[in-house]
Order: structure tokens, then sequence, then C-alpha cells
């Protein structure tokens, strides 16, 4: 992050005197700042990286000279005390300078002292003696672009104080994605990452909002203020478990991995998931990629061999993964246990550790058999993947659940782990001696994520292999933690290549079924396709699902708070305040945004104070990938504009009574239903395309700070209602429907 400097707001020529101190110090003395061309309401003008704050001018002028000629710039001279005491009161007072000037020294812009004075006797300079004109007019040619700057952030300053205080500024809109998207020079490059959905199943709505809906809600917000963002995902295809139901189908298991990954895209495509790729593991370039990390893992001596006990099936003479092999935990004594982890209590297990265990497929007694494998050296990858994980997660605000779950791995000291398997639906291991054997799917799928979008863009290596300029977000559940923050980013290390490697990691809890937990064979809960066929909208969804996101602890689902958010929050919150104003202005306005002055509207200071406060808080949030909290913002401010509809008395007799308030009241309403708009869009973007038809608007980057962009004269298009009631006794109904008394 660079230091900002901002432009001052004074007034008079003081203003100009600042902002051509901020503006040139900043072009000559730190390449690294940047001037910000906009109002500051706290004094506070510059902030470096370290939170250091500045509010004085001729202090940040020395601040920012002194890391290149030293600390001499702090000293006072003659100049600064003319400076610092004459000109400061003729400014100031705006009186004529009577005092004489001091002999002006020859013109040196390296000079911190030069850039103070010259930038005070510039407002002034038409009054100065010839001799003094020509100094700064020199002077000024040697920093002109800065000057100019200057001048321009004046007169912006000047023209929004003239009109009241309202930010009559043009409006940014979101940029349309490049059909190729890469990395930018000089731009906030993130990749966006949720984690691959195993190909064998439907996902339910706890794997769609621990994952993909909370990637697209960041990538949404990403895109959404400009930043050039990548996000891509795709399905998991390769194992035991699409082996196994392939099997059980009578299909092949890429007829399987065919058929699933449709399933997938199609319940993805109509939750809204933005993905700008999502593909699969099952390609030539997962082969290449995963393949090439092996190896050089392998001639780095990071791979060693060993002979593995693994659980043998009699019965369907096959290897049992982990995952496959189910029974007793030895912690908590959760019967369903599998041999990977425990579900209940969260520990990870070795098969050989399950009390009783069975055949997940056939309940049979597994048999121990010996196999040759070979295992990733973790243990001699620990050292610098203890490093890297204190200063990733640190600098990435990892979510405390995943920093829990790494460091108790590493806490315990890392172990060879086994990275290959007995089977033939894989990434072939390329080593003689292991034609028969395929990569461990959870080693594997990791470097998915490289190799979609690879298969995605010829632009991969710039996105993957670029860690200066890209930040890497993952999303995922808790249960996936391991293998993202230990397991793939040691492989990284251990390649010796320099990898784009995890900046932040967003896990979540559990999402629970209306007390219990999602079960596909049993047939209860509610699973992608069945949102589908409820005939509630995505946005719906969407909202609910990110409402009771479970960021620190389990969440439940339920249908009673699903009907409940819809009808109380939805409909009476945000659809209320834009169907409101709309209707309205269609009826006594003809649609036409009338000509306003804001200073009609009482307690105009006030609604921008609260909705700034708003906007500001909702920021922090999304930037610190705080979703649930941030849409519980965002409905703050459809909140704060039906209050400010409610203290002005929008109605008929407004209207008729108060014209000119009444006028005030539409068209700062309706700019704040643009601004809402665009800060719901990456939770709703189905409503937010609505709002925008409504308003007959482009889409708004989601702005810093509440701007009136929709002028006088402006046309809107006919209200439509963004939601609709539902009646409560579908509880009952969809209770019974996905309780388990039938399987879809």
């Amino acid at each position: 992050m660079t230091e900002q400097v901002y432009g001052s707001l004074g007034s008079g020529l003081l203003d100009l005197s600042d902002n051509l101190k901020l503006s040139i110090a900043t072009s000559l003395f730190s390449k690294a700042c940047v001037l910000q061309d906009k109002d500051v309401t706290e004094t506070v003008l510059l902030k470096t990286k370290s939170g250091f704050e500045l509010f004085e001018p001729n202090a940040i002028v020395r601040y920012l000279a002194s890391s290149r000629i030293g600390l001499d710039a702090f000293k006072r001279s003659n100049l600064s005390h003319f400076e610092e005491v004459v000109l400061y009161n003729v400014l100031k007072s705006g009186k004529s300078l009577t005092e004489p000037l001091l002999e002006l020294p020859p013109i040196n812009t390296s000079s911190p002292e030069q850039v103070i004075l010259f930038s005070s006797l510039y407002p002034i300079k038409d009054s100065l003696p010839k001799s003094a004109n020509t100094w700064i007019s020199e002077f000024a040619s040697k920093v002109e672009k800065a000057v100019a700057h200057a001048i321009s952030i004046t007169k912006l300053e000047r023209a929004k104080e003239e009109n009241t205080g309202a930010s009559h500024v043009e409006a940014e809109f979101v940029k349309p994605q490049d059909a190729s998207i890469k990395p930018k020079p000089n731009e906030r490059n993130i990749l966006i990452t949720s984690a691959l959905p195993y190909v064998n199943n439907v996902p339910h709505l706890g794997n769609i909002v621990g994952s993909v809906l909370s990637a697209d809600i960041y990538a949404r917000f990403c895109k959404a203020r400009n930043y050039n963002t990548l996000f891509i995902c795709g399905t998991d295809e390769y194992g035991t478990a699409t082996e196994t139901k392939a099997l059980e189908e009578n299909v092949t298991p890429r007829e399987l991995c065919t058929k699933y990954h449709k399933i997938h895209s199609d319940v993805y495509k109509w939750f809204q998931i933005g993905f700008d790729y999502f593909g699969r593991t099952t390609t030539e370039l997962q082969t290449e990629i995963a393949q090439d990390i092996f190896m050089k893992l392998y001639n780095n001596g990071y791979l060693e061999e060993q002979s593995m006990r693994q659980l043998y099936c009699p019965v369907h003479n096959g290897f049992l993964a982990d995952r496959y092999v189910e029974g007793e935990c030895p912690k908590c004594h959760y019967e369903d246990a599998r041999g990977d982890q425990c579900d209940k209590c969260g520990t990870l297990l070795d098969p050989f550790e399950l009390i009783n265990p069975r055949c997940k497929l056939d309940n049979a007694s597994p048999e121990p058999k010996n196999s040759d494998h070979i295992f990733l050296s973790l243990d001699k990858l620990e050292p610098p993947l203890r490093e890297w994980v204190a200063k990733a997660s640190e600098e990435g605000k990892w979510s405390k659940n995943s920093r829990t779950i790494t460091d108790s791995w590493i806490k315990e000291g890392l172990l060879p782990r086994c990275i290959t398997r007995d089977l033939v639906w894989g990434t072939p291991v390329p080593l003689d001696g292991f034609e028969k054997k395929v990569l461990y799917v959870w080693f594997d799928a990791t470097i998915g994520y490289i190799s979609i979008t690879a298969n995605y863009t010829k632009h991969w290596k710039e996105w993957w292999k670029n860690p200066d300029h890209v930040d890497l977000y993952q999303f995922m559940g808790k249960d996936n933690v391991p293998f993202h923050t230990v397991v793939f980013p040691a492989s990284e290390i251990g390649t010796g290549d320099k990898w784009t490697m995890l900046h932040h990691l967003s896990t979540t809890e559990y999402l629970q079924y209306e007390g219990g937990k999602f079960s596909k064979s049993r047939g209860i809960g509610v699973f992608g396709n069945n949102a589908q066929d409820s005939g509630i909208p995505p946005s719906v969804w969407r909202y609910y699902l990110a409402s009771i996101r479970p960021e620190s602890s389990d969440s439940q689902f339920s249908w009673g708070e699903f009907v409940s958010k819809n009808n109380n929050e939805l409909l009476a919150n945000l659809g209320n305040f834009v169907n409101r104003l709309t209707k309205f202005v269609n009826a006594k306005y003809n649609g036409v945004v009338p000509d306003y002055d804001v200073s009609n509207c009482e307690n105009y200071e006030v609604l921008v104070r609260d909705v700034n406060a708003i906007l500001k808080q909702y920021l922090i949030d999304l930037e610190g990938v705080h979703l649930r909290k941030g849409l519980e913002v965002a409905m703050q401010l459809s909140a704060r504009g039906n209050q400010f509809l409610q203290d002005n008395k929008l109605d008929n007799s407004l209207y008729n009574d108060k014209p000119a308030k009444s006028d005030a009241v539409v068209a700062i309403g309706l700019n704040l239903i643009y601004l809402v708009g665009s800060v719901i869009y990456p939770y709703m973007p189905e409503t937010t395309t609505q709002i925008n038809q409504i308003l007959n608007t482009a889409s708004l980057r989601i702005p810093d700070e509440f701007g009136l962009f929709i002028k006088a004269g402006h046309c809107i298009n006919k209200a439509q209602y963004l939601f609709k009631r539902i009646d409560e006794k579908k509880v009952d109904e969809w209770r019974a429907l996905y309780g388990g008394k039938q399987v879809k």
C-alpha cells in the first residue's frame, strides 16, 4: 500500500497554497505517495504505510523531502520564518502584503523551504514586485504538472463548497471485464478460488455457502471496485469416490464426471455464481502441471518411498481410500467417523485408528496389506513452511478457524505424508515402478486451481508465478484447510519455483439443516436443484445464505427464518424503499428527476454523515472478507433511506405544499437508491440489475463516499417489485418435503 496524501480544503487563497505544497512535494520527493483528488472530512492530510499521520502541510513537505535529502530538511531558516509568520497571516486574513520580500535565492526545487515559499507566493503573484513574479514563474515552469494538479483540486473543492456540501461529481462505473484477464501493472490484481467441489454428488446449501457463494460475493465486490480480478473454480474429478460411483451407475469414470460436471455447473449458474471460468481437473494440462510439480519435488529431495500398510476390502478386491473406511472415532466415539477425519470432533485420523473399521461400500471388515508409495517429506519442509505460515496468516488476516486448524497441524510436528494411491482413475505417477499408481487426490486436486487457470488463459503463469503483484484469496469449508495451508504450500515451496501463494484464507464452519445434518441419501436438507424447484428467486437464497454464513461457528438453516428474512428484511426494508420512492417519482414527476437544491432538505448534512459512516464500515468489512457483517451493514443503508423518507414526510402534501423540499428529497433519495444498488451487488446481483433498470443507470462502481450522481433532468423507468411476500404456510410444506420423507 502506498502512502496517501490528500488535497486540503481551506478557504480563499489558503487552500490553493496548501494544495500546491502537497502536490509539488508529492511529485518531487516521494514517488511512493499518491495525491488523492477528493475531500477529506478529517484533518489528516498524510497517512504513511505504518499508520503515521500528519496534518500540517509544511510538515508534510519536510517529511517527504527528508527521505531524499536527510534530516536537514527539518531545519528552519529566514525563509521558513517569513513564510510561516508573515505570509501565512496575510493569506489567512486576506490583506495585502505590506512586509518587504526577502531576497529570493537561486531556484532549487530540491529545497523543501523553497517549495513551501513558492506555494505561498503563487496565489498572490500578481500583486508582487516584478522580480518576485519572475522567480515564481520560473519555479512554476519546473513543476508545471504539479501546479496544474493543485489548481484542479482547488477548483473542484470550491465547486463542491458552492453547491452547499453536495458531492456533485461524475459517477465512476464498473469497468467491463477483459476477454482474457491477466494481471496489470500498477493495479490491484486479485486471484480468487473456491474449493473444488467433488464431482460425484449434488452440492447442498452448506457446500454452496461455504465455498462458491462466499468466493462469488467477494469476487463481485472486487470487480465492483474495479480491481483486476480473476475468479476460477471447477470440479474435482479423480479418486476412489469417482471410481466407485461410476461402478454403481454402470458408466466409465469419465462419463460420470461429465454428467456431474454439468449438474454442478447448472446449479451454480442458477445461483448466479459468476466464475470467470468453471473447469475440471481431468485435463492434459492437469497431468502436465501436476507431474512437473511432482518431479521438481522429487529432484529437490522432498519425496521419499515408503511401504505403507493399507486397508484392503476382500469383498470388492480393492484398497480402500481413507474416506471409504468408516468406524468409531477413538477421540469422541462418534460411530460414523471417516478414515481421514471425524466430522463430529474434527480430529484428523488414520484409518487404522478407527475402532471396528468397516468398508463404506459393503460393510465388510477390511484387511491390512502393504503397498509401496511415495511420501511428501513434510518434515523437511516444515521450517520454511512454518516461516511462511506465520507471515502469510498475519499479513493476509486468515480467518480464526483456519489459523487454529493450521497451527494444530504444525504444533504436532509434520510427518511425511503419502501422496500416491493404488487406483487407475487419477494423474499417473511419473516414476519407474509406480506405473499402476496415481497421485493422491488431495495432493493433486489443489494443483487443479493452477491447471484450470491454464485451461482458461495462456497468461496463467502471470497469475500463478507472480507473487509480488498478485494476491491469492481462497474460500472453503474448515475440513479443507490443512490441504491448502500445509500440503499445497509445502509443495509449492518444495519445487523451488516462485509461486503466487495464499494471501487470505476465508474458512467457514458447518451449516446445519433444521437442527441436523444434510443427507442426500436420506432426503434431508435442501440441495442445489431443490432451491431452484422452490420457485424462490436466487437473490433471496443468496441473501439468506449470506446472512447466516457460518463464519465463526456452526449456523442453522431454518425455513421459518428464511421466510421471515424475505418478508421482513428484503420486502419491508429494501423493496419498500425502492418501490415507494420510484412510484412517487413516476406519479408526481412523470419519471423525471427535478431541479433541486440540497439546502432545501432538512438535515441533509446529517444524512450524508450517516451514509458515509455506513459505507466506510461496509468497505472495511468487505475488504476484510467479513461477508456476513458486510451484508448487515449494506442493509443499514436502505434502512437509513426509509428513515430519510419518513423524516421528510414524503407524500402528496409535501409535493403540493413544499415543492422545493419535495424536489430535493426525491433527488437525494434516488441517489441513495443508486448507492444501495451498488453495495448489494455482491450479494444480490440480479436485484442490482433490476434497480439499475428502474433508475435507467449504468452499473455504479462501489464508491468511497455518497455522491449525487443522478442529475436533474434524468429520466427513470417504471417501478418494479424487487421481492414478493412468501406465504408463511409454505414453511410446513417445505419442512415436510425436505425433512427426510422422500429422496430425489
